[in-house]
């Protein structure tokens, strides 16, 4: 099972909790989880002014054998306006924009969309269970 919180946070409310959303998924071969702002397809879905977000920008998906897997889909522009970055026991990882990585089995960590122009994120956690 996967289960993900995410969090929008400004600069304005930075540190505060209201307002996180929760989602989960079996892991189950081809079970998807979605996050950005198009909330007909994401479970995840971040403030609609929030252009630095793609409609669907963060896409967790299960693999045949049990692993996950996210993956930073590409959107309309060549050039992304966020940053996203991956955090696991402490060691913070780049996710390229359009790369895809892999979920340690059983763990958990943080995956945060930083907006390049202005003090705000997504902050998306995540719990694997085994």
């Amino acid at each position: 099972m996967l289960e993900l919180t995410m969090a929008a946070v400004s600069a304005a409310d930075e540190g505060a909790t209201a307002g996180m959303l929760m989602a989960d998924a079996p892991s189950e071969p081809g079970a998807v989880l979605r996050v950005g702002r198009d909330r007909s397809v994401c479970r995840l879905a971040t403030p609609d002014d929030w252009l630095f977000v793609s409609r669907v920008h963060l896409e967790f998906q299960c693999a045949a054998d049990g692993s996950w897997h996210v993956t930073w889909l590409r959107g309309s522009q060549a050039d992304p306006s966020s940053e996203v970055r991956m955090t696991v026991g402490g060691q913070v990882h780049p996710i390229g924009y359009g790369q895809t990585v892999s979920l340690p089995r059983g763990g958990s960590g943080e995956i945060v969309v930083h907006d390049r122009t202005a003090p705000r994120s997504v902050n998306v956690g995540f719990h694997l269970e085994v």
